[in-house]
């Protein structure tokens, strides 16, 4: 029972890093009545404008994040980012908080070391091959045992930050320095890994609940220096991969336990499947599903965290999206050309009123639908090309 926002016995959600994806996870808590808290590092985040209240902390603050959590008492803790104290869910899990998924889930994915051994060495699932270094040193020689190319990534970030190929030993350093600005909580460690030749990659939503697993249509979709820039749903894979693909997320999945919905990101290869990463919250290219499905993975991710029943995903229609991005970076900024872009059939548009801008950042999104997924991304491509973004210094 719930009662209402406010009240005696209203269901607290308190969400850890407020974002655009976030913000989505909000409104979905509202519409089944939870109270809702938005902490991030900075004020005005997307999530923090549709919230019951708000707080800005630094997010690896241990003492300031237990602090709000003793004060608001939450009923779900629910991570939107990786840069957290996860040390510290850790402790106010064992003392009686849920945290969402787990608290081991959101530790072990924080890092890229932490989930990739876990993956690979302890489940046994495939992965690229990899090696970790501390240092520029370290790098030359993991980048010489691995090959070139390699991907080189920092231990923690998020959104592609800092990744890059380095295709021979002349570009280490500056991949070692990009990685280093581009990673969080200040690690000076990187991960390597071999450059897999694969056909696409795909997001496979993965869902636990009292219901069980189970899985939304593929999502595929086109990264640029390790963010996205579109995505679509379905992506065309045999059915030979979708069991290859569900059986590798479930596995993972199952090890990291809890209720919720994680984003299993893997690549489809002439060799067969592998897996990449995994997000235990919503996926930035599964905004897709806000235009495809009938529920979206925020609808889906609120429903099993509240320990609601999800007997199925159903896809409406084919559907897709593309990102609207900043340049530069500036304090003040407009969007404009939302009547152009509205003008393609079935589309919409979200803008996520982050309060600043900066290169990379994305500012809003366009989703559209058609009979299938070339033509919604067209649509989508041209409602997006339609936004312009108007700086003001």
């Amino acid at each position: 029972m719930y009662g209402a926002p406010g009240k005696e016995h209203a269901k607290k959600m308190m969400l850890l890093g407020s974002g655009e994806l976030g913000k989505e996870v909000i409104i979905e808590a509202q519409r089944l009545g939870i109270e809702t808290i938005a902490v991030d590092r900075y004020e005005h985040a997307p999530a923090m404008q549709v919230a019951h209240r708000s707080y800005v902390i630094p997010m690896l603050d241990a003492g300031k994040l237990r602090e709000i959590v003793l004060k608001e008492k939450p009923d779900y803790i629910v991570p939107e980012i990786e840069a957290i104290a996860t040390d510290e869910l850790l402790r106010l899990e064992e003392e009686g908080f849920n945290v969402i998924p787990t608290a081991r889930a959101s530790r072990l994915t924080m890092d890229r070391e932490g989930i990739r051994r876990l993956a690979s060495e302890t489940l046994g699932v495939p992965t690229a091959a990899y090696r970790f270094a501390n240092s520029l040193e370290e790098l030359v020689e993991a980048c010489e045992a691995i090959g070139y190319p390699c991907v080189i990534k920092p231990i923690m970030s998020s959104s592609g930050k800092g990744q890059s190929i380095c295709r021979d030993p002349k570009e280490a350093e500056a991949c070692w320095n990009y990685a280093m600005e581009g990673g969080r909580a200040q690690k000076a460690r990187v991960i390597v890994e071999e450059f897999i030749h694969f056909d696409s990659e795909i997001t496979l939503l993965t869902v636990r609940s009292v219901s069980g697993t189970v899985f939304c249509p593929p999502i595929g979709h086109v990264q640029k220096d390790g963010d996205y820039i579109e995505s679509w749903q379905p992506h065309p894979i045999s059915e030979e991969q979708l069991q290859e693909a569900q059986q590798i997320a479930k596995t993972v999945t199952d090890e990291l336990g809890g209720y919720g919905l994680y984003g299993v990101e893997l690549f489809l290869t002439a060799n067969g499947v592998y897996f990449s990463e995994v997000s235990p919250r919503p996926h930035d290219t599964g905004m897709v599903t806000m235009a495809s499905q009938d529920l979206s993975e925020f609808a889906l991710h609120v429903r099993a965290i509240l320990g609601l029943p999800i007997p199925g995903v159903r896809l409406l229609t084919p559907a897709a999206t593309h990102t609207l991005k900043a340049d530069r970076a500036e304090k003040s900024y407009q969007i404009s050309g939302l009547e152009r872009a509205l003008e393609q059939p079935n589309t919409q548009v979200r803008v996520f009123g982050k309060p600043e801008a900066f290169a990379g950042r994305r500012l809003a999104v366009a989703l559209s639908s058609a009979d299938n997924v070339d033509e919604a991304r067209k649509r989508a491509k041209a409602a997006a090309d339609a936004l312009q973004i108007n700086y003001k210094a």
